[in-house]
């Protein structure tokens, strides 16, 4: 016996209720158009995942039902068994729920069991878990959904639905992670389809992990596993990565798009269930599944496979397919580049303006919006009507043009817009490397130098107080050294925001455009950065990147953009260019101002968060890691550093630039990394525990046959 069933990503907007709904009936009218008889969406997919404390308005609530009673109503909901996403109120909890339909009928409601709620997720925040295993109750269905369906009552809880020819279970996301995920269980007592609605993130190097646990999970238990997932920035700082797929028995059989601009994508898969139930014949599943405790089955009447019973499958979609990952330097082109697209398209904005300082993070930034033009080009050659459209609107041209933004530096003169602001710091070197990668790029590029306005702010200083300050080369204290560079630093910013509102003006153009921030995560975690200066942004495409990351995307993009002006970018020492070269004629430098390297503070970002290492436990990691190198004083000083100044800088992460997810030891203080902002930048009782066992353990740095290792 041969069906179809199909899994959808859609690009779902929070709160956006009619985009959201006419996205949901599209996948279910092309999953209808390929002979698909189930269809599954994206968690929470009717008012959007990522609503945060909207969830817990009753208006989200209502306005999702009334979303639900259009699909339930619609031609394209016949026929078909379509599992919905949205969040629902029963007894005064509010759950997040599967709801399965067939024919305008509601056949039950699957509220999920387990939460997510740690690192980007707040789950039991805005909802309550369903702790009733296999048991159900009846819900009381709004007068809305009376007057569509005529039921009044529908069961809610964990239950499975039981069609003609199969048994169809849910697992709703974080399911799928936990020790004990209720797909072993159903597997056991006879579910032979999966369903799993998720709103899963993109983090670089994460893809495998998902889909080695549900191959795992279907190899070890048999069946057949729906992951639809959603994808893009539904307005917050997460980009959802699609890579919807199909799984039988341990086989990936069909896998949608990792990074994509489109709304809309469905994957379909000819699949057979007399395969799952000969997967299913050994001795010990037998005996396991014997002793399983039953679940409630909800009917429902049809067959997945259409009455139809054996039938030849599409070419296309028959088959095992081999699963490719992206590098992490193919993770950082794509992913922050689609997710810049959908907070461009939908903040309404005329386009980005970046200020170029010559140096690599904000040339990384460039670039991700080169990937940006890039990726919207290839979609607009192959007729994707959304975007084109999209592009025209943010480029100014009218509805009826026929404007198509199929070249990538053509479209990048329209919408980004490049700025560097010199001072008489500023070096011709970092100057022209600003210009030449604008050009490279197509960017519509301005240089300017700031200096009469740095002076007049350090004229206001000095008539108001009758002093005026010098940079430490000019014999000043750190202080002034500190405020000098400031000043610089705050005007940049300033200045930015003027361009940026102002520049489609001088072009003769309508609208204003979004401002860029170039803060690695490194910067941020050091807080080796200044407060409210051009890092200040309106969104930060680099914010969730190492250093480390960085330098190897820009290599790879050197070759696979066709963009030589990088490797001048690469071979330059990261500067900030904010004081006056000294006596030694030796420029500023980043690594060497901040007293630590940027290799190794991935390694503390990683230790302090992925590890969860205060400093007492940090450095005894290190000294197993670094000891062949470094003596443990030498480590012990090196942490220290590392926390006093993590702690002094702490408070600046309250004002960070909203910047896209993308590492596992983000500092970023929206939710991610919750922590106060007021430390003790001393950490007397862990500083002094760190210095006792430093002098107690022995140094092997100095003994013969160590080598020198790397700092990874």
């Amino acid at each position: 016996m041969h069906l179809v069933t199909v899994a959808t990503q859609l690009d779902q907007w929070s709160l956006d209720f009619e985009g959201n709904c006419k996205r949901i009936l599209k996948s279910i009218a092309i999953a209808k158009s390929r002979g698909a008889t189930l269809r599954v969406g994206p968690e929470l997919e009717i008012p959007g995942y990522g609503c945060l404390d909207h969830f817990l308005e009753g208006d989200t609530i209502l306005h999702s039902w009334e979303v639900l009673a259009t699909i339930l109503q619609s031609e394209e909901a016949q026929d078909i068994v379509c599992d919905i996403g949205m969040p629902i109120e029963h007894k005064n909890n509010n759950y997040n729920c599967r709801v399965i339909i067939h024919s305008g009928k509601i056949v039950m409601i699957r509220p999920k069991m387990w939460m997510a709620n740690d690192g980007n997720y707040r789950e039991l925040r805005h909802f309550t878990p369903w702790h009733k295993h296999r048991q159900t109750e009846q819900h009381s269905l709004p007068r809305i959904i009376r007057n569509v369906t005529g039921q009044d009552y529908v069961p809610f809880g964990d239950a499975v639905v039981s069609t003609e020819d199969t048994v169809i279970g849910v697992e709703l996301c974080e399911e799928l992670f936990t020790p004990a995920s209720p797909h072993i269980l159903m597997g056991l007592d006879g579910v032979e389809i999966f369903t799993n609605s998720s709103a899963s993130h993109h983090e670089l190097r994460k893809l495998n992990r998902r889909i080695d646990l549900i191959k795992e999970a279907t190899m070890k238990l048999g069946g057949i596993y729906l992951y639809a997932n959603q994808q893009g920035c539904d307005g917050d700082r997460l980009y959802y990565d699609g890579a919807s797929l199909i799984a039988m028995n341990g086989q990936i059989l069909a896998r949608g798009s990792q990074f994509s601009l489109s709304d809309v994508e469905v994957i379909t898969a000819t699949v057979d269930l007399g395969a799952v139930r000969a997967h299913r014949t050994t001795s010990s599943r037998r005996m396991q599944s014997a002793q399983s405790e039953a679940y409630q089955r909800v009917y429902v009447d049809t067959r997945l496979d259409g009455g139809q019973g054996i039938r030849v499958g599409d070419d296309e979609t028959k088959g095992t397919t081999e699963v490719k990952y992206h590098t992490p330097e193919e993770e950082i082109a794509l992913g922050p580049a689609c997710w810049l697209w959908d907070y461009l398209r939908r903040s309404q904005q005329k386009g980005y303006f970046i200020p170029l300082s010559g140096g690599i993070d904000s040339c990384a930034t460039t670039v991700i919006v080169h990937s940006m033009c890039r990726l919207v080009a290839d979609a607009a050659s192959k007729g994707d009507e959304q975007v084109i459209a999209d592009a025209r609107r943010i480029a100014g041209e009218p509805e009826d043009s026929s404007y198509l933004p199929t070249d990538p530096k053509e479209f990048a003169g329209r919408i980004f817009h490049t700025c560097y602001m010199g001072t008489e710091h500023s070096s011709p070197e970092t100057r022209k490397r600003a210009k030449d990668l604008s050009e490279a790029i197509g960017g519509y590029h301005v240089d300017l130098n700031m200096d009469t306005a740095v002076a007049a702010v350090k004229g206001i200083f000095s008539l108001v107080t009758g002093k005026r300050p010098q940079f430490a080369s000019q014999g000043g204290t750190s202080a002034e050294n500190l405020a000098l560079q400031n000043i610089q630093a705050r005007l940049r910013m300033v200045l930015a925001y003027m361009f940026a509102q102002l520049l489609p003006w001088t072009r003769g153009k309508n609208g204003g455009l979004l401002v860029l921030g170039s803060a690695n995560v490194d910067e941020s975690l050091r807080g080796y950065y200044t407060k409210y200066d051009c890092s200040s942004a309106d969104v930060n495409p680099i914010g969730g990147i190492s250093k480390t990351d960085l330098k190897k995307f820009i290599a790879w993009a050197e070759v696979n953009f066709d963009l030589p002006i990088l490797r001048s970018f690469l071979d330059a020492i990261p500067t900030a260019e904010l004081i006056p070269i000294g006596a030694d004629n030796v420029a500023q430098s980043d690594e060497v101002e901040m007293g630590m390297t940027y290799d190794e503070l991935s390694v503390y970002g990683r230790l302090r968060k992925v590890e969860k290492c205060g400093p007492y436990s940090m450095f005894g990691k290190l000294v197993q890691e670094w000891g062949s190198f470094l003596s443990p004083t030498e480590i012990a000083q090196k942490v220290k550093h590392f926390f006093f100044n993590y702690a002094i800088n702490r408070h600046k992460m309250t004002t960070l630039t909203p910047s896209v997810h993308m590492e596992s030891y983000s500092p970023d203080d929206n939710r991610f990394d919750l922590r106060p902002f007021l430390l003790p930048s001393r950490f007397g009782h862990q500083f002094r525990r760190i210095d006792e066992l430093a002098e107690k353990l022995p140094n092997r740095a100095t003994q013969p046959g160590n080598d020198k290792a790397k700092v990874d």
